[in-house]
């Protein structure tokens, strides 16, 4: 396919000398080339696609990279990415060596903000504004939101900090989660305009001025002004925080994008412009069916995306077969997710049980305290979250939960490195951070059918628990259907060996066996993080001249290290050597070659084991 305009882009500076006649014709160059491009490597789909056209805007209106465009999230960056010279470096997109599928500092001039977790756009432009304000700088800061990420908290907290300010920021709402409804239409996006505009803005600016001597009338103006706006905007929110709002208007008509976004860069104060996208736009499957082209791996774009059934099952795919099991043998039970519904294996649930399934949306704080609350009144909620994610909500797990031992259930998806993701997804320190908890139950299956039988020993543990998986299948064990749990704190020894023990947690255990072999080594599978198994420890210690811990998350404070600090409390004395992630993010890649680089494969366990002990 010739692409003879994207083919003279290699910067935005390249896209500013287009004529705006030319930009459609780049918007459907662009657009094709995504999908050929996301066909070959993977990645997010879906919502790049209903961003061509704002990211080709904001480009051809602001100076970047001297005005900053943060992206929230990087889902919706990789037009950006082509426009801004790495359209050849697509193709290595989220591979090993290749680009970020997130924006990246680290990557370019043009990535002014590192976004693979949501919500935090307005807060770091409100402090790139304010940088510029402070060394006297004309830059402009831009956050570009998605609807999912405004209903976190920290969005919020941002706004009513911004609105209080006289600070020149434009955030951007890109809602692709509604149709473009009657409102976003000529007339709404002619008063988006004339509301950008100069006059309009004087013109009130004047009015408030005028009014001032009397405020009776003041506050009727303001009354008949917000009830009129309302007529035809959403925007009375955002208003109350001190923006001046101006929408919603069409996000896929490019004349009135650039329209409106050169008003906005004319005027002073925070501004906040509502754009109406779809997700999938361009690309008939990914617009039928958003929620399966988000993100993808690799497909024909003549064939589209299948819907892959059948198959090993996914540890997530056994968490969410255990929760409408365990459902339908306790009515007590509710499962809660912070807008992770697919990527969590809730899907069934959330449709066999819709009363006592709750998305609470992108609020992963307020979803523990939430369930702590349902806890409180006898109610049994298990929280599905990603590890990554899991960090955003520390206090709460230790103030709302564990200070007040309530039993609340966490299954903790993506334990571990995550693969083409990156570092922004990789859950490398759940259990670091989790193990100094008081009052915590921490499990890590080995298989799938452990997974099971360890969700059910939380589940039924009277305090609160968190159960940790790794994305993806395991060794495929054959899986009971009975929800029996596990004896809580007692692991199993795998294998019979001598000399050396490899202690293994979770998905640790099958590398181990592995290893084990051809090392003749004892394996012991440790099942519980917290509480450990000691007198395991105890009889692996007597019988060994050296111990070597385990785990797919950081050495430092992880299972390894509460493996030492138990031996040491009980006055044992023993070779101890510690294997699990190095003291670095792990860049983004295929992961089990990512395992293998950090020495965490079968051949690397062995190879250490060696090392050590010659």
């Amino acid at each position: 396919m010739s692409l003879p305009l994207l083919d003279r882009i290699h910067s935005p500076a390249d896209l500013r000398a287009l004529a705006p006649t030319d930009l459609p014709k780049l918007a459907e160059e662009l657009r094709a080339f995504l999908v050929d491009s996301v066909a070959g490597t993977g990645g997010h789909l879906a919502s790049n696609l209903g961003a061509v056209e704002l990211t080709i805007a904001l480009h051809y209106v602001f100076d970047t990279p001297a005005d900053r465009i943060v992206w929230d999230v990087g889902h919706q960056s990789y037009a950006h990415k082509i426009l801004t010279g790495r359209r050849e470096a697509m193709a290595g997109l989220r591979q090993g060596g290749g680009i970020a599928g997130f924006p990246r500092r680290a990557e370019s001039e043009y990535d002014a903000f590192g976004t693979g977790h949501s919500s935090t756009s307005i807060s770091a432009a409100l402090g790139m504004a304010e940088a510029f304000r402070q060394s006297g700088s004309a830059q402009r800061a831009v956050a570009v939101i998605g609807d999912g990420a405004m209903t976190a908290g920290m969005a919020f907290e941002a706004l009513n900090n911004a609105g209080a300010t006289d600070l020149p920021l434009l955030v951007v709402l890109n809602d692709n989660d509604m149709s473009i409804s009657p409102n976003v239409g000529a007339l709404n996006n002619y008063l988006a305009r004339l509301m950008s505009g100069k006059f309009y803005a004087a013109a009130r600016r004047a009015g408030e001025k005028v009014l001032s001597v009397a405020p009776p009338i003041r506050e009727l103006a303001k009354r008949a002004e917000e009830h009129m706006k309302g007529m035809v905007t959403p925007g009375t929110l955002f208003e109350e925080f001190g923006f001046n709002y101006i929408g919603p208007i069409d996000g896929h008509d490019l004349d009135v994008l650039l329209d409106t976004l050169a008003n906005i860069k004319q005027l002073d104060g925070p501004q906040f412009l509502h754009v109406v996208t779809k997700k999938g736009k361009g690309y008939a499957p990914a617009e039928t069916n958003p929620c399966l082209y988000h993100g993808v791996a690799r497909f024909d774009p003549a064939a589209g995306v299948a819907d892959k059934i059948g198959g090993k099952p996914t540890y997530t795919q056994v968490f969410g077969d255990w929760l409408c099991d365990m459902a339908a043998a306790d009515s007590r039970l509710v499962g809660i997710t912070p807008a992770m519904r697919e990527g969590s294996g809730l899907v069934r649930f959330s449709q066999d049980y819709p009363k006592r399934y709750f998305d609470v949306g992108i609020a992963e704080q307020h979803a523990l305290t939430f369930a702590a609350g349902l806890a409180c009144e006898g109610v049994k909620p298990v929280v599905a979250i990603y590890s990554t994610f899991l960090q955003r909500a520390y206090d709460q797990l230790i103030h709302d939960i564990a200070l007040q031992n309530l039993p609340v259930m966490l299954a903790i998806d993506r334990a571990g490195l995550v693969g083409a993701d990156g570092p922004t997804h990789a859950g490398s320190f759940d259990l670091s951070f989790l193990r100094c908890v008081p009052n915590l139950l921490i499990a890590a299956p080995s298989d799938e059918n452990e997974c099971r039988r360890l969700l059910t020993t939380a589940y039924q543990h009277n305090g609160p628990s968190a159960v940790r998986y790794p994305r993806g299948g395991g060794s495929g064990a054959v899986i009971d259907p009975a929800l029996e749990p596990l004896p809580v704190g007692k692991g199993v020894v795998r294998r019979q060996g001598r000399g050396v023990a490899l202690i293994a947690f979770g998905s640790l255990v099958t590398p181990a066996l592995a290893a084990a072999e051809a090392l003749d080594a004892t394996v012991a599978d440790m099942r519980f993080v917290k509480p450990l198994d000691l007198d395991l420890l105890r009889e692996l210690a007597a019988s060994h001249r050296l111990l070597v811990t385990l785990e797919e998350n950081a050495v430092a404070g992880g299972a390894g290290a509460g493996v030492a600090e138990a031996l040491a409390a009980a006055g044992i004395t023993v070779a101890l050597m510690h294997l699990g992630l190095p003291d670095r993010f792990v860049e983004h890649g295929d992961a089990q070659k990512l395992l293998a680089e950090c020495g965490l494969d079968a051949a690397g366990i062995e190879s250490a084991v060696r090392s050590h002990t010659h």
